[in-house]
């Protein structure tokens, strides 16, 4: 199995992981996107817009984003493809109400629609979408494995998942450098700007529990999906993982 019981959280609670996710991602979602692209010193974008032009190579006729959060990627991918119907979903309530204002301001709220969400208990019927990308999100699954189960089985057949998530560098001295600024200085500056004394180190725990690379490639084989491939970015810090039904 590719979750434990002691698997990382972000709080010291008795709370399932889910919840305490939701509380976090509720806590610093005004400050979401401005400490995204600060603390990725704007990387964040050029990823998404990589993963989105992987995505338009197969013309969805509408499209699933999984923990959607502010909707970053799913307005980008409606600005590649004015014509896919996306659909975004997330735990966090207060991501999505910033979301759903982001879409109102661009006039695209027609094209994407945000809903309410559990990406382990997704509320759609099966072989709903052409494709289905995630942005950062898998990691913060209470349950892997259930997680890529709910996406296998809302994916049409013959239809393609896309994730993109951190991943832990490989090279040195790129390992060390990503090490000591996602350990030390990134929640530093996260705790100074969102008054949140966790989640930004909640981010490097996470990443570094998250199982990357090859060991990802294998949980999804178990979740069914096929032709599975994986694509390092920036010397390893981000991945696009890619699986078909």
């Amino acid at each position: 199995m590719a979750n434990e019981k002691d698997s990382v959280t972000p709080y010291n609670s008795e709370q399932t992981k889910k919840i305490q996710v939701a509380s976090m991602f509720n806590k610093i979602a005004r400050k979401y996107d401005f400490l995204n692209h600060l603390l990725s010193l704007g990387i964040d974008r050029l990823w998404r817009r990589k993963t989105v032009r992987m995505i338009s190579a197969i013309s969805p006729h509408n499209l699933l984003d999984i923990a959607t959060g502010t909707g970053d990627l799913a307005f980008t991918a409606a600005k590649k493809m004015p014509a896919t119907s996306i659909t975004g979903v997330d735990i966090s309530e207060g991501m999505l109400e910033i979301a759903m204002e982001k879409a109102g301001k661009m006039g695209i709220s027609q094209q994407v629609t945000f809903r309410y969400g559990d990406s382990e208990n997704l509320d759609f019927e099966r072989d709903s979408f052409d494709a289905i990308m995630v942005a950062f999100g898998v990691r913060n699954f209470e349950n892997l494995d259930k997680g890529l189960e709910e996406m296998f089985r809302v994916l049409k057949h013959g239809g393609s998942v896309f994730i993109l998530e951190f991943s832990k560098p490989r090279i040195f001295p790129f390992k060390t450098i990503f090490n000591t600024y996602f350990k030390y200085v990134l929640p530093r500056i996260g705790r100074f700007t969102s008054k949140d004394h966790k989640a930004y180190s909640y981010l490097f725990e996470s990443v570094q529990a998250f199982p990357d690379f090859e060991k990802f490639v294998s949980i999804m084989e178990k979740a069914g999906f096929h032709s599975n491939k994986f694509y390092p970015m920036t010397f390893g810090i981000c991945t696009i993982y890619t699986g078909k039904k």
